[in-house]
């Protein structure tokens, strides 16, 4: 006799908890971006959960494009309020690529020191690289050594008080919320990738 077969509905695939979690996430960082771009300076510049989202889908998102995808269309929904910014957009997105790579190295290895190395590994990789192609792009500096030490230092203010910061706290709220939410409903566990 043949069994039944059961149908899930493309509804009911889309609405899954973990596919809840990614959208909730990509809203609050698109939110929070517009409030730090619009506060004229009220809170530090690139203190945005971007770069920890990245980290934490990295490391929790099964599906390792959408890790990869969900900061980049947070970031470019913001961008297309805040204003897009040429090829230098192409550099941003792509450190915050590199930082869900760098959430795929914590796979199966999330411990409190490990994050928040790649916390401040990621806030760091994205303030050198980012200066270094602003000076090597851009006018504003002149391409000798000390020009380029001179972006770094002008830069430093945007790192030490907004992403290494942001990224810290951003990464610990997520990977804390989140670990707090798996030991309540433990269909969250079973969503992400081990």
């Amino acid at each position: 006799m043949r069994q039944p077969t059961t149908t899930r509905s493309p509804q009911s695939t889309f609405l899954t908890p973990g596919t809840l979690v990614l959208c909730g996430m990509i809203a609050a960082a698109v939110i929070w971006r517009l409030l730090v771009h619009f506060s004229a300076g009220e809170l530090p510049w690139n203190f945005t959960p971007v770069e920890a989202m990245a980290l934490f889908g990295g490391a929790y998102f099964a599906d390792r494009k959408l890790a990869i995808a969900a900061p980049l269309l947070a970031l470019f929904a913001a961008d297309c309020v805040i204003g897009l910014y040429g090829w230098m957009m192409l550099v941003v997105y792509g450190c915050v690529a590199l930082t869900a790579f760098a959430g795929f190295a914590l796979r199966g290895r999330v411990r409190i020191l490990n994050t928040a190395l790649a916390a401040i590994g990621s806030a760091t990789g994205f303030y050198l690289v980012t200066n270094f192609f602003v000076w090597l792009g851009g006018t504003m500096y002149p391409h000798t050594g000390a020009g380029l030490m001179a972006c770094y230092i002008a830069g430093w203010p945007f790192y030490q008080y907004g992403s290494l910061p942001g990224t810290l706290l951003w990464t610990a709220l997520l990977f804390g919320g989140f670990a707090l939410l798996g030991r309540r409903w433990a269909v969250l566990r079973l969503t992400t990738a081990h």
